[in-house]
């Protein structure tokens, strides 16, 4: 935004002293109203407040800061004109400079490459190669402000370097806000007309007046001065500076608003010249105004005057360059000067080709959008079989548990007939009828049941066997051959 303009400004030393002495010489009048304008606060911070919007604004700050404190660096720098500045001569005094600045010169350079580097690596990982090597030397070359090859000391060509890369980077500054203005201005009817299609017949008739009365109520405003004309001038010596009209004296105008006091009219000293201007169109409290339309007319104005008065294209206006111009027909008998609303900031050719823009980047944001949603899809399917697999694994453990703790249990032995009792269990126990016959044993019918009178009727077809030596069933023991016969029963046999 301020290119030369904002070199020259910090590569100045705090000329409150210079500014002062512009003031006291100036306006024989007897409003004090000069030394209201210029406060002592104001001076030794309006170089500060200058924002380049370069990426490297604070390793540019900094090291015209710690130059600044350099006595015969802050001297040369006096004698030498922007022109020189711009080819690179005051780059070689830098080999004069105290030991303690270059020393720390040194230390803001590998600050500031550590810098790069460390964007450079988020960018990579940005980008997904995390196992790619890092060629930084070769990236390090996209960085024109600074000499890559020597990352640890501040030489003569970095000084070099940065003072020609910010003036061309500073150069294209308004340009790039010029564009900037346009996609906003065009995005802005866009989303008008996007929001006119949602609307019925009687909302989109409602909707249109209203806009062409907001149109109407921001161009009714008084007449605008032509920025840099005698009028305009004059309008800011009586309104900001209190002064008469009558007394108008360019010498005096130009120190009164050369804030920092060094000889030049910057970028930013110029733009606050058109504020009573600006505010004639614009008011932050009215709905029809727009604040970023503002600040374009604030560009505009200026650049209409740089382009008029700049003659050596320094983009400084020096106190020689301001008189000549005050002489000339264009700043006695300007023209009328056309605002924004005058002035489209596109062409229909140009919002038709941002119409088709914004259509692809819908449709790539939309395929990007199902690519994502497929993604989403796959996860969770994929989820869904983990956990299947996981309640599988879980059944699995759960059985294996209950076969280990049946393996666990203890061995009963039973003896003879005896019915194992069951464990755990508070049960009656079973009667004599009921219990299982023992293996080999079959169950006799009631009918055939029969009074046992001798050996011999149960051997009746085959051989006599003594009664003594018969075997006995597995559990049974002989009975004494005195012993009574007893009536057998299957339900009876233990």
């Amino acid at each position: 935004m301020f290119p030369m303009a904002f070199i020259k400004g910090l590569l100045t030393s705090c000329l409150v002293l210079a500014s002062l002495i512009f003031c006291t010489n100036a306006v024989p009048i007897s409003i004090d109203k000069t030394k209201i304008n210029i406060p002592e606060e104001t001076i030794k911070e309006s170089p500060q407040s200058v924002d380049t919007g370069l990426h490297y604004d604070r390793y540019l700050r900094e090291v015209i800061d710690f130059l600044e404190k350099d006595q015969h660096f802050r001297e040369k720098l006096h004698n030498t004109d922007m022109e020189d500045i711009k080819q690179g001569k005051l780059a070689k005094e830098l080999d004069f400079v105290s030991h303690h600045v270059r020393t720390k010169l040194d230390e803001l350079k590998r600050q500031e490459v550590s810098r790069l580097r460390t964007l450079i690596k988020a960018k990579q990982d940005i980008e997904g190669g995390n196992d790619i090597a890092v060629d930084h030397q070769a990236l390090l070359k996209q960085f024109e402000y600074l000499n890559h090859m020597n990352p640890h000391t501040f030489e003569v060509e970095d000084l070099d370097r940065l003072i020609k890369s910010a003036t061309k980077d500073l150069e294209n500054y308004d340009k790039e806000r010029h564009e900037e203005f346009k996609r906003y201005e065009m995005m802005k009817e866009h989303e008008r007309l996007e929001h006119l299609k949602t609307l019925d017949e009687e909302g989109r008739k409602k909707e249109e007046e209203h806009y062409e009365e907001m149109k109407k109520k921001h161009a009714d405003h008084p007449k605008v001065n032509h920025p840099g004309s005698k009028d305009q001038l004059k309008e800011v010596w009586e309104e900001a500076d209190g002064l008469d009209p009558e007394d108008f004296d360019p010498k005096t105008f130009f120190n009164l608003h050369d804030t920092n006091g060094d000889g030049f009219f910057d970028e930013q000293e110029l733009e606050a010249l058109f504020t009573k201007e600006l505010e004639k169109i614009y008011d932050p409290t009215n709905e029809e105004d727009d604040m970023v339309e503002m600040e374009e007319e604030r560009l505009r104005m200026r650049e209409h005057v740089m382009n008029e008065v700049d003659s050596n294209k320094d983009r400084l206006v020096s106190l020689d360059e301001f008189l000549v111009a005050t002489k000339k027909k264009e700043f006695l008998e300007p023209d009328s000067w056309e605002t924004l609303e005058q002035n489209q900031a596109y062409t229909e050719d140009e919002m038709r080709e941002f119409e088709e823009q914004l259509v692809r980047q819908e449709q790539d944001l939309n395929q990007k959008a199902a690519d994502l949603q497929k993604q989403k899809e796959e996860l969770e399917r994929q989820q869904d079989q983990l956990n299947a697999q996981k309640i599988e694994l879980q059944q699995a453990v759960e059985h294996m548990e209950r076969l280990k703790t049946q393996n666990e249990q203890p061995e009963m032995h039973l003896e003879g007939n005896a019915v194992p009792e069951m464990l755990g269990h508070d049960q009656p126990p079973i009667p004599p009828e009921h219990q299982p016959l023992p293996p080999g044993h079959q169950e006799i019918p009631p009918e055939q049941h029969v009074v046992l009178q001798n050996q011999q009727d149960l051997g009746q077809g085959h051989h006599n066997i003594p009664r003594n030596n018969q075997p006995m069933p597995p559990g049974h023991n002989n009975l004494p051959q005195d012993s009574p016969q007893v009536l057998l029963n299957h339900n009876n046999v233990p």
